[in-house]
């Protein structure tokens, strides 16, 4: 028989032994240990973009609460001119079916403020704060105690928790 040999075809390769294995572990780990920081990251920037958006939309809700606020003061004249004028409607004409029409229209007109969220500073009765109202005089002897608002001379006026016109008033002293 013919002595033959056996040749390789292609290169010859090393087989890897099985001492080779914490060198997989570590490529594992480390593989594991960038996939946990992608997550991490991807948290933070998820974390970021729910924190953006809340803030995004305060924002917009606080520039719509502006925008109403400045367009409704403009019309907040036309509720004290209504009030002025009811103040001097004499006593024998308060039955009349005008009077009852202004009073009707200032109802109608507070109604829809407070729609939008805007509410009249309380004043008669009340006692004076500096945060809502603006003291245009000072009666002493009134029979009220000290501090407290005997006349409103301008109405003033709210939006949630600011306040958009103080309140001018006469305070007893």
């Amino acid at each position: 028989m013919m002595n033959s040999i056996v040749k390789p075809i292609g290169p010859m390769t090393e087989t890897t032994p099985m001492t080779d294995q914490p060198v997989v572990n570590d490529e594992t780990s480390r593989l594991q240990k960038l996939a946990d920081d992608h997550l991490e990251g991807w948290k933070r920037a998820k974390a970021d973009y729910l924190n953006l958006k809340k803030q995004t939309d305060k924002e917009k809700q606080n520039i719509a609460q502006f925008a109403v606020a400045q367009t409704v003061t403009r019309f907040l004249g036309i509720y004290d001119n209504l009030n002025r004028a009811l103040k001097h409607v004499p006593a024998e004409e308060r039955e009349r079916e005008w009077v009852k029409g202004v009073e009707a229209t200032r109802k109608m007109f507070v109604d829809e403020l407070k729609t939008i969220g805007l509410e009249i500073i309380p004043t008669v009765g009340h006692p004076f704060d500096p945060m809502k109202h603006h003291a245009v005089s000072n009666v002493p002897n009134t029979g009220q105690p000290s501090g407290t608002i005997i006349e409103e001379l301008k109405a003033g006026f709210m939006a949630a928790d600011r306040v958009l016109e103080p309140a001018q008033v006469t305070v007893a002293a």
